[in-house]
C-alpha cells in the first residue's frame, strides 16, 4: 500500500494535518495504534478533564448559591458510575465526529502501531482488519504525530493502579476518600479540583515553593486562596515525597520537607510531574531523523526534521506541549510539504490552567520577560471593580497587560478569574497583529461584560480608567 501523505498519530496535530492535505487533494492515510481518532486530548487529556471540571465547577456554583445567596440545595449525591458514562458519552461523540469526517474526506484510517523500516516505509504492527496485506505502507512523506505521555518516575512506579497517573485519575475507577496529589502544576490541579468537588479529602505536594511553577505570581495568588478553601491546610510546598509502598487498600507516603514530614496512608495517589515525548519505539533509528537528549524531535520552524521525508508536530516536536500548537504545526507541515512559504512562528501561545479561577497568558510573562531583558511596563485591572464579576460573585481575578513603554505595543497578557480561557483570545490576535495598547482601549467593548476588563487594563495604563482612580506615573 502507498500513501502521498502518511500521519502517524491521530491527535489534535495529526487529525488536523491529514484533514488539511486531504482538503487540498492529496491522497492520506491516519495510522493510529487507538481504535479511535482523538489522541491524548480527547481521550486521555484536555476534554475528559474539562467535562469533570465541569462537574466540580457546578457543584461549587451550587454551594456558592447556598451560602451568598440564600437559595437552598440539599448536598449533592454523586453517582459515580453516572458521571463515568457521561464523561465517556462526550468522548464517544467526538471521537465518532472526527472518523465521519475522515470518511467524508477520503482519508484512510489503519489502526496500528508504525514503525518505521526506513524513511519512506512504516511496518504496521497489529491484526486489526484494517491493515493491509503485507503488513507495510510506503509513502511520499511522513508527519510524525505521537505525542507525549504521563511522566512516572520509578520510585513511585509501585505496580498498583492505586498510584495513577492522569490516565488513571481521568478514568474515575472511584471517588476517594483521601488521594494525594504528587505535583502542584496544572494538571495536578485541574484533577484535584475535581476529586475535591466529587467529595475526596485532597491533599497536593510540590517540590517548588509555589503552586504553578512559571507563571506570574500575581495571576496565582488568587487561585492559591480558592485552592485553600477547598483542599484546606493540605498543600505541602518545598516538600519532597521520598517513597511510596502498598500497604493493603492504602498508598503509604513518606515526606521530606519542612511543612510535612512522616508517613501518611491514602486511598489513592496522583503522580503529575509532566510529560515526556513518546519519540522511542518507532524505529527513529532506520531513518536520518535526530532526537535530542530530552526526547523531542529535532525540527525547524517549517517542522521539517533532518529526514526530507519526515516532518514532526505537536508534543513529539518540543514545548510546549499543547494541543492548540499542534494543530498550528499539522497545517504549517502540510503548507511546507505542498511547496508553500509557510512556517510555524507565533508571537504568541496562549496557555490555560482550567482550574477554578482559571489562570491564562499570552506571549512572555513577567519573569520571562526579565529573563529576557524585554523592557515593558505592566497595566493592571482588578475584577473587583467589574460590575460583570460583582454581579456574577467572583471578583477574585485580574487582568494585566505587558506593554512597551516606547512603542505601546502590548507584547503580554495575563487573566486570572471565571472564564479567564476564554477571554485570552482577544489578548492572543492583539499581540500577533503588532496591536498599541490605544488599539485595545478605543475598541469598543460590550457592557456588562468580563471582555470589557481587557479595555478597562489599557485605560490604566493610560491613566483614565473610569471604574478605579489611577493616575497614570
Amino acid at each position: 500500500m502507498h500513501s502521498q501523505l502518511v500521519v502517524l498519530g491521530g491527535g489534535p496535530g495529526g487529525y488536523a494535518a491529514a484533514f488539511l492535505a486531504a482538503d487540498e487533494g492529496m491522497d492520506v492515510t491516519i495510522v493510529e495504534s487507538d481504535p479511535r481518532l482523538g489522541g491524548t486530548c480527547l481521550l486521555r487529556g484536555c476534554i475528559p478533564s474539562k467535562a469533570l471540571l465541569h462537574v466540580a465547577k457546578v457543584i461549587a456554583e451550587a454551594d456558592e448559591l447556598t451560602n451568598e445567596w440564600g437559595v437552598e440545595y440539599s448536598s449533592p449525591k454523586i453517582n459515580v458510575d453516572k458521571v463515568r458514562a457521561r464523561k465517556e458519552k462526550v468522548l464517544t461523540t467526538l471521537s465518532g465526529g472526527l472518523k465521519k469526517l475522515a470518511k467524508a474526506r477520503k482519508v484512510k484510517v489503519i489502526t496500528a502501531k508504525g514503525v518505521f523500516e526506513d524513511s519512506t516505509t512504516l511496518l504496521l504492527e497489529g491484526d486489526h482488519e484494517s491493515i493491509p496485506e503485507g503488513g507495510k505502507i510506503t509513502f511520499d512523506f511522513c508527519v510524525l504525530a505521537t505525542g507525549s505521555t504521563p511522566a512516572m518516575p520509578p520510585a513511585f512506579d509501585i505496580g498498583s493502579d492505586r498510584v495513577m497517573d492522569s490516565t488513571g485519575a481521568l478514568a474515575l475507577q472511584d471517588i476517594p476518600e483521601k488521594i494525594l496529589v504528587i505535583g502542584g502544576g496544572y494538571i495536578g490541579l485541574e484533577m484535584g479540583t475535581v476529586y475535591a468537588g466529587l467529595g475526596s479529602e485532597v491533599s497536593v505536594v510540590e517540590l517548588t515553593e509555589g503552586l504553578l511553577p512559571g507563571a506570574d505570581r500575581d495571576l496565582v495568588k488568587p487561585l492559591e486562596r480558592r485552592i485553600k478553601s477547598l483542599f484546606g491546610d493540605r498543600i505541602f510546598l518545598n516538600t519532597k515525597v521520598g517513597s511510596l509502598s502498598l500497604d493493603g487498600e492504602k498508598v503509604k507516603v513518606t515526606f521530606e520537607g519542612p511543612n510535612k514530614h512522616g508517613v501518611e496512608d491514602y486511598d489513592r495517589v496522583l503522580v503529575s510531574v509532566g510529560r515526556r515525548p513518546t519519540s522511542r519505539g518507532f524505529g527513529l533509528e532506520n531513518t536520518q531523523v535526530e532526537v535530542d537528549k530530552r526526547g523531542f524531535v529535532v525540527c525547524n520552524s517549517k517542522q521539517q526534521t533532518a529526514d526530507p521525508h519526515i516532518y514532526a508536530i505537536g508534543d513529539v516536536a518540543g514545548d510546549p506541549m499543547l494541543a492548540h500548537k499542534a494543530s498550528h504545526e499539522g497545517r504549517v507541515a502540510v503548507e511546507v510539504i505542498l511547496g508553500r512559504p509557510a512556517e510555524f512562528d507565533k508571537a504568541a501561545i496562549p496557555a490555560v490552567v482550567f482550574t477554578d479561577p482559571e489562570i491564562a497568558w499570552a506571549g512572555p510573562t513577567e519573569a520571562e520577560a526579565k529573563e529576557k531583558g524585554i523592557s515593558y511596563e505592566v497595566a493592571m485591572y482588578p475584577w473587583a471593580a467589574s460590575g460583570r464579576a460583582i454581579a456574577n460573585g467572583r471578583t477574585d481575578g485580574l487582568t494585566k497587560w505587558l506593554v512597551d513603554p516606547e512603542s505601546g505595543r502590548v507584547i503580554g497578557c495575563g487573566i486570572v478569574g471565571s472564564g479567564a480561557g476564554e477571554l485570552i483570545a482577544e489578548a492572543v490576535l492583539a499581540i500577533e497583529m503588532g496591536c498599541e495598547m490605544r488599539d485595545i482601549v478605543e475598541t469598543v467593548h460590550p457592557h456588562p461584560t468580563l471582555s470589557e476588563t481587557l479595555m478597562n487594563a489599557g485605560e490604566v495604563f493610560f491613566g483614565t480608567a473610569t471604574e478605579i482612580y489611577k493616575p497614570r506615573r
